[in-house]
């Protein structure tokens, strides 16, 4: 008789700090997957508390609310296994009880009861995370037998180590491994995600279930899209990207047996190398029993997305969940006709809805009738309010104000910027007036290269293209024009105006001017920028690929001066490798010159 195992994975939006909704949410899915029949059921990794929790994790009352929602959540799981991710007690490596100190814990729980703890063994601090500043590492290996299967839990870094808690569970006799995460988006990370689970699958020789977080927290994004891997290697089951979902899976546990029987690598394995990565435990949880499932579960195998498409849905979530966990309904966003100010209003009205984005365009003498007429025609497209609120009046008396200070001297981006600085005034005000949340609007290419004004059009709460080069930016605009939809002749209608793509990138601060007066063009400044800033290459690497050596002096030089001015930028979203911020950490009084 086939052994057939139910899991089911809840893949869902935790709130950082929201420990009581976030308990309600995982009993309403446990209520859901026991529906289902399902044998256990896993929640991502810190799914209590949201992650990443950071200091919250000092404040003992937070730990004492995170302990009482998971009684709540075990009291709740009648009839069916759980995994939770959840603050822990810790153990040290002798194993008697340390009470001061906390894990990053899985709570394995069944039929209404805490049965153990599994503690995350590799602790990451690297990029974003910063986990052995709050955690102690755990040292066990646990396979826990829930309804005749033997299932291994370990956490998010764990898996990523080939010879690791897997390795051991899967030694102790683990025929399925539950991998529970809070695995932070970048563009391309869920195919390399995908590509190294299916490698530890077949390379041990069993189901491995990989269940990822969904949604946005600061400047974070969690993908979702988890996945389960047969023990060939190949994916089963795939949940959606950036989306709820309880992905049910049917595992036939017996394959198992059978793959191993043709695999003879673990049986050549030195075991004493496994007993260096942690202890194993074999718990009995549930005997095997058939249950009444009449029907197999309806397989889940949610398309996967390309790297433009990924991208573009996880400025959207950023932004939808930025605003919304924050408390904030509206959002303001300046409209300067330009191609930035357009892709951000888009981003904000598919994250929030045409209904809360009110738009801003603000001419000045220098200001082009086109880039207020683009405005306007994008206000249209998107369905928003735009609000025309000309800055001359602000612009003449700070003029005259600034005169007699600045007589006798040529003017530069001092006066320039005072355009800008009275742009960001403006929508300030009107964001403190009303509760409103001001989007800015700059790129990734202007942050790396100081191309923002300091309490101008870098004054706002949340910074949607802070991680988008600029070139992807014209993709991004582009890949989103090609799915507006078509009219009734057929012809596509694109949201963003095709004058905002073809028009060259200006500031409109001077008569004339363009982003090309002061940068090298964007084609060849953002491949200098990502050497510099995600690659780490110095002057000489970057020379040798073919880089003009004055850009990338300038580059170096223009990205090191500004530190000062993205550590006072608003938080935006991640979407590459290495953004600024809590990826990139440099000193801001810095004198090493490359």
């Amino acid at each position: 008789m086939q052994r057939t195992f139910r899991l089911a994975l809840g893949q869902f939006n935790p709130t950082v700090g929201d420990v009581a909704g976030n308990a309600a949410r995982v009993i309403e899915l446990i209520e859901e997957a026991r529906a289902t029949h399902a044998d256990l059921v896993a929640f991502p990794e810190l799914a209590v508390t949201g992650y990443p929790p950071e200091d919250l994790l000092f404040k003992p009352s937070f730990l004492a609310d995170a302990d009482d929602a998971v009684q709540r959540i075990a009291a709740a799981a009648r009839g069916i296994a759980v995994i939770v991710g959840c603050p822990g007690p810790s153990t040290n490596r002798s194993g008697s009880r340390a009470g001061d100190d906390v894990a990053n814990a899985a709570a394995i729980i069944n039929d209404g009861r805490i049965l153990d703890w599994y503690r995350k063994m590799y602790l990451p601090t690297y990029g974003v995370f910063d986990e052995d500043r709050y955690f102690q590492r755990g040292d066990v290996c646990p396979v826990y037998v829930i309804n005749g299967a033997p299932v291994g839990v370990n956490i998010c870094e764990d898996i990523w180590y080939p010879i690791g808690p897997i390795a051991v569970q899967r030694d102790a006799g683990a025929e399925v491994i539950v991998n529970i995460n809070a695995s932070p988006f970048h563009a391309g990370k869920a195919a390399q995600r995908e590509r190294m689970i299916a490698t530890r699958a077949a390379d041990n020789g069993v189901f491995v279930a990989y269940l990822n977080t969904v949604g946005g927290q600061d400047e974070l994004v969690f993908d979702g899209a988890s996945i389960v891997c047969a023990p060939d290697g190949n994916v089963i089951a795939r949940g959606p990207a950036f989306e709820e979902s309880l992905i049910i899976t049917d595992l036939d546990v017996d394959s198992v047996f059978r793959q191993r029987l043709h695999d003879p690598r673990p049986r050549k394995e030195n075991r004493a190398i496994l007993s260096e990565v942690g202890q194993a435990k074999v718990a009995p949880v549930s005997d095997y029993r058939r249950g009444n499932r009449s029907q197999p579960a309806e397989p889940t195998l949610c398309r996967t997305l390309d790297e433009t498409e990924e991208i573009y849905q996880a400025l959207v979530v950023g932004t939808r969940d930025y605003v919304r966990k924050s408390g904030f309904r509206r959002t303001l966003v300046g409209l300067s006709g330009g191609i930035d100010s357009a892709l951000t209003a888009t981003v904000a009205v598919d994250a929030l809805g045409a209904e809360n984005v009110v738009g801003v365009t603000m001419p000045s003498r220098y200001s082009s009738e086109g880039s207020v007429g683009d405005s306007q025609e994008l206000a249209d497209n998107l369905g928003i309010e735009l609000w025309r609120i000309p800055i001359e009046p602000a612009h003449h008396a700070f003029t005259d104000m600034l005169a007699e200070r600045f007589a006798g001297t040529e003017p530069n981006t001092a006066e320039e910027n005072v355009q800008a600085r009275i742009r960001g005034n403006v929508l300030m005000t009107i964001a403190n007036k009303f509760g409103w949340l001001t989007l800015t609007t700059g790129n990734k290419s202007e942050m790396a290269m100081g191309y923002a004004t300091l309490y101008g059009d870098m004054a706002g709460g949340f910074a949607v293209l802070k991680d988008v080069p600029k070139t992807l930016v014209y993709r991004l605009c582009r890949w989103r024009n090609a799915g507006s939809g078509r009219d009734s002749s057929g012809n596509l209608r694109p949201i963003i105006p095709q004058a905002v793509l073809d028009k060259p990138p200006s500031a409109e601060l001077r008569p004339d001017q363009t982003d090309q007066d002061t940068l090298p063009p964007y084609e060849q400044l953002d491949p200098i920028i990502k050497a510099y800033v995600e690659d780490d290459y110095g002057y000489a690497d970057m020379v040798a690929m073919g880089h003009n050596p004055d850009w990338v002096r300038q580059v170096i030089t223009y990205v090191d001066r500004n530190e000062y001015k993205r550590r006072q930028a608003p938080p935006g979203v991640k979407i590459t490798p290495r953004a600024f911020g809590k990826d990139r950490r440099l000193p801001i009084v810095n004198r090493y010159r490359p």
